[in-house]
């Protein structure tokens, strides 16, 4: 593994590498990079290179506009779907002020920040995230159409599912990438696939799904596709989710493991304590578009703040499986999040959870989709749309402490902006399709 300002240079030199992109993200998860010459990377480690942060929507305003990007060499990866001559490879960066401090819009670095407490605590995180997308034929333009690639259901086979070349062709690509899935597979609703990634540290984990979302689309499109991941992309089929698996080890130890003393056992608890006691404020950085929650509630996505093992309408489950890959599952978020951020605020309410000894409410082993009001009655329902959540967010205190007052404010701000328009909009077909199945 390439872990040095001069390995990497070594390696542009030796692998024909003629375009480098420097990618980061926005509040929001969106991808943006600008690329160099080879010639121009050692000032871009040294120096980094300046953008023009006023022109990215919540970072600055026009009177403060230069930030610089500085790569991190630990990211370099070729692009395998880019010319094999004269490559191209990719950097994700820190986002730096002037001075060399770090910006407090990277939420690349947020996310760095809380691993660091959560390591200081005497614990590592790893997770393992499950991502679903929908792949669309394109019109005669190369325009995106609302049709289904094809018409299968769970882990079909061709010809019921036609995505099953592309995802190959996905996963030998990621893999090529050093990204490592784990499986893949057709999912319930019509040309909807899911490619599951094998668990890694936080970071690298958000790092991956940031890739995994560019390769994806980059594929589809080579194929004369589109792939989209809005949360709920058809109104009357499944939804895509983020599945975040989290596992919590200390020395070594999976403190999700069975069999495991009372002491472990009992952190395992108030860690999954800690998420479900902060998801209600958690949700608009979990399910941050007004067509998330259109989502929830139906088609095994989660409505209750509930959990279970192995149940599959809770909203948090403990899986079945070997002692070493016991972990807790999360079933709220969707693609359309900022990885950087949910992960931070995930592991920060588990962390909480644990350093104030919080207890698990009992579970709940009905499905939730048909029992009746004796039982979901009693239970805190995740919120029914982007604006209560915005709410609750603006009140967090939780928040407020884990993510620096500039981004909360940004985000909230940016946020309501975006409700309103939405709001406004005559046609909300037409907002969505322009505004979130195209993009997200």
């Amino acid at each position: 593994m390439i872990t040095t300002v001069n390995e990497v240079l070594e390696f542009i030199k030796d692998n024909d590498v003629k375009f480098i992109r420097l990618s980061f993200c926005d509040l929001f998860g969106r991808l943006k990079n600008i690329s160099i010459m080879p010639d121009e990377l050692p000032r871009a480690f040294e120096h980094g290179i300046p953008f023009d942060a006023h022109a990215v929507s919540g970072f600055t305003d026009i009177t403060k506009s230069d930030l610089l990007l500085v790569p991190d060499p630990t990211t370099l990866s070729i692009l395998p779907w880019r010319p094999q001559q004269g490559r191209v490879v990719r950097f994700y960066c820190s986002i730096r002020n002037p001075d060399g401090s770090i910006f407090w819009g990277d939420t690349r670095e947020i996310l760095k920040s809380v691993v660091n407490r959560v390591s200081q605590k005497g614990y590592s995180c790893m997770i393992g995230a499950e991502c679903e997308f929908y792949l669309f034929i394109t019109d005669e333009n190369g325009e995106p159409t609302t049709t289904p690639f094809d018409n299968g259901g769970y882990l079909d086979v061709y010809p019921h599912d036609r995505g099953e070349n592309i995802r190959r062709e996905i996963c030998i690509c990621l893999e090529e990438m050093g990204v490592k899935p784990e499986t893949s597979h057709h999912e319930r609703g019509p040309g909807q696939n899911e490619v599951d990634f094998k668990f890694s540290d936080a970071v690298n984990s958000a790092d991956n799904l940031i890739t995994f979302k560019q390769v994806v689309k980059s594929i589809a499109a080579r194929n004369g596709l589109f792939a989209s991941f809005a949360p709920k992309p058809l109104p009357d089929k499944s939804g895509s989710g983020l599945h975040v698996n989290i596992s919590i080890t200390q020395n070594g130890y999976n403190i999700f493991r069975l069999g495991g003393g009372e002491k472990e056992h009992s952190k395992a608890e108030s860690f999954a304590a800690g998420v479900l006691q902060k998801i209600l404020e958690m949700s608009v950085f979990l399910n941050p578009v007004p067509n998330s929650y259109e989502r929830l509630g139906v088609c095994e996505a989660p409505k209750y703040v509930s959990w279970s093992h192995g149940n599959r309408s809770q909203l948090v489950r403990i899986p079945a499986d070997s002692d070493e890959r016991m972990r807790m599952e999360l079933r709220s978020p969707d693609p359309a999040t900022n990885p950087y951020l949910a992960f931070a605020i995930i592991i920060a309410a588990g962390l909480y959870g644990m350093e104030n000894n919080l207890t698990l409410p009992e579970s709940i082993n009905a499905d939730l989709y048909t029992a009746d009001e004796s039982v979901i009655g009693k239970l805190p329902r995740l919120p029914e749309n982007l604006g209560y959540a915005l709410k609750l967010a603006e009140k967090s205190d939780f928040l407020k402490n884990i993510l620096n007052e500039q981004v909360l404010e940004s985000y909230i701000r940016l946020k309501n902006i975006e409700l309103q328009t939405f709001h406004r909009s005559s046609d909300k077909k037409k907002f969505f399709l322009e505004n979130y199945f195209k993009v997200i």
